[in-house]
C-alpha cells in the first residue's frame, strides 16, 4: 500500500482537497490523511470518519495507523483565511 493507492480509495469521496503522507518510512503502514470534501457537510465527526475507513475498507487490514482530519470546504476555508 502506498499514498497514491490511498489516494485513489479516497476519490470516492469526491475530494476538493486531497492530502495523503506516508510517514510509515514507506513500508506504507501509517499515513496521515487531510480530506476536504462537501460530502463531509452536516455530519459529525465520528461520521466522517467512517466514511474514510469505508473508503479504504479494503486495504485496512494492511495499515497500521491512520490520523486524519475531515473537513467541509468551508472549514477549510476558514482555516486557510486564519493563516
Amino acid at each position: 500500500m502506498n499514498a497514491e493507492e490511498v489516494r485513489s480509495k479516497l476519490k470516492t469521496l469526491d475530494p476538493v482537497h486531497l492530502e495523503v503522507e506516508d510517514f510509515s518510512d514507506g513500508c506504507g503502514k501509517k499515513f496521515r490523511l487531510l480530506i476536504v470534501s462537501d460530502a463531509f457537510d452536516g455530519r459529525p465527526l465520528l461520521e466522517r470518519h467512517r466514511m474514510v475507513n469505508n473508503a479504504l475498507a479494503e486495504e485496512m487490514p494492511h495499515i497500521h495507523a491512520i490520523t486524519m482530519k475531515t473537513l467541509t470546504p468551508e472549514q477549510w476555508k476558514k482555516i486557510k483565511s486564519d493563516q
